[in-house]
């Protein structure tokens, strides 16, 4: 399927004087949370001390990370909040903010998109 990468927007929407940052993430469905830098983290004037998670890592190593939050999350029409794991050196949208979000993958245009069928407003199953 290849890569599909998307700009997102994250803010911190307890301190709305610091601006939103925009990122390309890479969008995975075979991951569950939302992941940011700790530079982003600096920048939305996150607090990397308050909790932290141990998390299992795709070879199968476990470490400490940091998790920060509230984060707000928006991309095209759509916004959700969310806590994120301070790891790596890029973005990472999962499929818990992916499906807050409502939206979906388009493997062969190696996209994401608003879910088609509720192009206005996020829908979410509840039952």
């Amino acid at each position: 399927m290849g890569y599909v990468h998307a700009d997102i927007q994250l803010a911190n929407p307890v301190r709305k004087e610091l601006q939103p940052i925009t990122v390309s993430a890479l969008v995975d469905t075979g991951a569950l949370l939302l992941c940011i830098p700790e530079h982003i983290a600096l920048q939305l004037g996150l607090d990397l001390g308050t909790d932290e998670r141990e998390i299992t890592l795709a070879d199968g190593s476990q470490q400490k990370v940091p998790y920060v939050g509230p984060m707000q999350v928006s991309f095209e029409n759509r916004l959700c909040f969310a806590g994120a794991l301070v790891l790596g050196n890029d973005v990472l949208l999962g499929a818990v903010p992916m499906e807050d979000l409502d939206v979906v993958v388009l493997p062969a245009k190696q996209q994401l998109v608003v879910n088609p069928d509720n192009p206005n407003f996020a829908h979410a199953l509840v039952k």
